[in-house]
């Protein structure tokens, strides 16, 4: 019994088991065929989209050959056209061409015939001129012998004649001229120069380049020396100002181009000789105390020069650069009074003229700012106060007539002249600068030797310290008219040879003497 369930239980297995792998097939074929008709679905959608795609290639190819062929048509109808335009262009030249060749033959033969008759007239000249050269010839020969001379001779006496009148007739013409001239303006112009050198006659007080500090003793040059030269090295480092100590007794001599600094030096080397207490730390404590005192002094002295000649609203900066102007002499002159003076000059001629008189003063105060700082800066004096004056606010016109005062610049107003003739009545005026006797000498040499140069002359001399040159000619050999062209060659001469401030007058005297003996 129990072998038939086993029996049972196996037949029903195998039943189980075949009919699960019938189903399998079944399953794995339904499978295979949805499988095969899935990929025939592919394929045939692969083929329609391939021959889409092969359309759209076919369609696109298409297009853009009608494209090309369209560009391509439009290319070669525009460059047909610009075939055509240079055609008709070349054309156009060459027809141009063809009438310029006519043209140009036409005036060649033009030119050749006017050749021909211009040939034929300068033989005809050539022919005349030699027929009235024969007249001409004869017509000499006849006057030579008729006046008993030479041609050469007419002619040198001829251009004698007419040098003597010119000579003559231009004498005349300079003494018409100089009298009208003097006529009109001499009167007004010594009235402006009277006027204003009598409203001021500044002081002049001699500065010398260096300075002189005289010495209780000379046991005081060992004290200002010092151990190892310790002392005077302090003060040479912190004055900038070199101090010379040699055998001239009981003095120590300060040098340097820089004169607020020498005076700095002067005043600090006279406070401790005072105190007799010197030793490098004392030094650098004096002169900075000195220093301090200095710049006050300087900026006292410009806003006094200023409150003097009534000149306000000048910078700050330019009050103090005007101060330092105090310790700056120029031959020998101070820089600060000769500018106080140059304005007080300037605001006379300007009241006399009907100017701006403020103005004028403040251009003449302000003319040689530049020289505050000329050591230190490059160029000339005039074109740093120029700078200067631009840089602190003056007016432009200030501007320019600093800039002009030695004509560096070219003058563009009246006030510019005023500055000019000014800074040269200061300068000029006796005792105002010295110079050395050996330029001295030399001037007035060169003055005498350019007057004895000229022909004619008896003498010269120079006289008035350089300022005048009276020549003496000879009555005999020389006219008066011939003596107011020298004075003009001789003036001429000077103004090319020599170098000078102001101006030199030159008189030319002739005399006529008779002499006669009376005997018995």
């Amino acid at each position: 019994m129990d072998g038939i369930y086993i029996l049972m239980f196996i037949a029903g297995a195998a039943l189980g088991f075949g009919a699960s792998q019938l189903l399998r097939h079944r399953l794995a074929g339904q499978k295979i065929a949805d499988a095969e008709e899935k990929a025939k679905m592919i394929v045939e959608a692969a083929e329609r989209k391939s021959d889409s795609l092969i359309k759209e290639a076919q369609l696109e190819a298409k297009d853009r050959l009608y494209k090309m062929k369209s560009d391509f048509d439009a290319e070669t109808a525009e460059t047909r056209d610009e075939l055509k335009k240079q055609e008709k262009r070349l054309l156009s030249k060459e027809e141009n061409l063809d009438k310029k060749n006519e043209q140009i033959e036409h005036q060649a033969k033009e030119n050749a015939r006017m050749e021909r008759e211009l040939q034929e007239r300068e033989s005809g000249i050539a022919k005349r001129e030699k027929h009235y050269q024969d007249l001409i010839d004869e017509q000499k020969r006849q006057l030579e012998t008729i006046s008993g001379m030479t041609a050469e001779e007419s002619k040198e006496l001829l251009m004698q004649s007419m040098e003597n009148e010119a000579r003559h007739d231009s004498a005349k013409m300079i003494k018409r001229i100089v009298a009208e001239a003097k006529e009109n303006a001499d009167k007004e112009a010594k009235k402006i120069m009277a006027t204003a050198i009598q409203r001021y006659a500044g002081d002049f007080v001699a500065e010398r380049t260096v300075s002189v500090v005289q010495l209780p003793d000379d046991e005081m040059k060992g004290r200002i020396i010092g151990r190892e030269g310790r002392n005077i090295r302090a003060l040479e480092a912190a004055t900038g100002i070199d101090l010379i100590i040699d055998d001239t007794p009981e003095a120590v001599i300060l040098s340097g181009f820089n004169p607020v600094r020498r005076e700095v030096a002067r005043l600090s080397l006279l406070r401790l000789i005072e105190d007799g207490r010197i030793h490098p730390a004392r030094i650098e404590d004096v002169v900075k105390k000195v220093d301090q005192e200095v710049e006050v002094t300087i900026k006292e002295a410009g806003s006094q020069a200023a409150f003097d000649l009534g000149v306000h609203g000048i910078n700050n900066e330019l009050i103090k650069y005007l101060g330092r102007l105090k310790f700056r002499t120029s031959y020998a002159q101070n820089v600060l009074q000769h500018s106080i003076e140059v304005g007080f000059l300037c605001g006379a001629m300007a009241a006399e003229l009907g100017l701006n008189v403020k103005m004028a003063k403040r251009m003449g105060l302000l003319h040689d700012i530049g020289k505050a700082i000329d050591h230190e800066v490059d160029g000339n004096h005039a074109e740093i106060g120029a700078r200067l004056a631009k840089k602190h606010g003056e007016a432009p016109k200030v501007v320019h007539a600093i800039a002009a005062h030695h004509e560096d610049v070219t003058p563009e107003s009246v006030y510019d002249l005023l500055v000019q003739a000014a800074d040269s009545l200061s300068g000029a005026r006796p005792g105002a600068r010295k110079e050395l006797l050996e330029n001295y000498i030399k001037r007035l040499e060169d003055l005498e030797g350019i007057a004895k140069e000229a022909k004619g002359v008896a003498n010269a001399y120079a006289i008035q310290a350089g300022r005048e040159l009276r020549v003496i000619v000879d009555g005999g050999k020389m006219s008066d008219d011939d003596a107011v062209i020298l004075g003009k060659d001789i003036v001429k001469k000077i103004e090319e040879k020599l170098t000078f401030p102001g101006q030199i007058k030159v008189t030319v005297i002739r005399e006529t003497r008779a002499v006669e003996y009376a005997n018995k």
